[in-house]
């Protein structure tokens, strides 16, 4: 079997999988900030998904070219609830670069 570097149609994901790996994108004074500067978006995602994962995800959902995906866990924070002590669910963070001339909107409208 050739390794060759696939295109993205010919990457065999799970559509069920891939609808599900982007939970929720980050607004946030940092993320505005990165979107300006860098042409990156910042999403919420799966602590098990990939980063060839998250890049089709993102250019499944919405018709986008990614240049390329970074990502971090946050660890959650120890909170007091009381007389208990609790914490907060880890969280994994995908930075995803866009290629130049590249833009994503949240409101699902096609440009």
């Amino acid at each position: 079997m050739s390794r060759m570097n696939p295109t993205p149609a010919e990457r065999k994901f799970d559509e069920g999988r891939l609808s599900q790996v982007l939970v929720a994108p980050i607004i946030s004074e940092k993320a505005t900030r990165l979107g300006e500067k860098n042409n990156q978006v910042l999403f919420k995602v799966l602590r098990d998904a990939t980063k060839p994962e998250i890049k089709a995800a993102v250019e499944l959902m919405f018709k986008v070219e990614v240049a390329s995906v970074s990502t971090a866990v946050q660890k959650g924070k120890v909170k007091r609830f009381g007389r208990t002590i609790g914490r907060r669910d880890h969280v994994k963070k995908a930075f995803v670069s866009l290629k130049p001339g590249q833009e994503l909107n949240f409101s699902g409208e096609a440009a």
